[in-house]
């Protein structure tokens, strides 16, 4: 069975990294460059995601803001659908506002792109 991922981050490298760990892992992607585009992506019942990638800081719409739109049915997506959020903000009240958005996982940058694949499949398989 084919695992499907979406991907926002509006930093061009990290979303190239994303790609190519995911693919490779045999995962069908949907790569945004922003949150809105993003949320117009989960909005538009085209993509049914194993997972949702997410950069917090990002242009449009922050990362947490597509989140709590996931988490309140906005979407059309599922509202568990796993989340992982990755940021550059690693401070304790960022971490802990991602976290009570509904974030299954919490990154920091620099981030292990082999860890990051191993938390990922850890959340799909449940």
């Amino acid at each position: 069975m084919t695992k499907s991922a979406v991907i926002a981050d509006d930093d061009e490298t990290i979303r190239s990294i994303l790609q190519y760990k995911l693919s490779n892992a045999g995962f069908e992607l949907r790569v945004c460059s922003d949150g809105e585009e993003c949320r117009q992506v989960l909005s538009d019942g085209s993509v049914t995601p194993d997972i949702v990638i997410l950069d917090v800081m990002m242009p449009r719409m922050r990362g947490t803001q597509v989140l709590r739109a996931i988490r309140r049915g906005e979407l059309a997506v599922d509202t568990t659908v796993p989340v992982v959020l990755l940021t550059s903000r690693g401070q304790e009240a960022d971490v802990l506002e991602g976290l009570e958005a509904g974030a299954s996982e919490y990154l920091t940058k620099p981030f292990s792109p082999s860890e990051l694949l191993v938390r990922v499949n850890r959340l799909i398989e449940g």
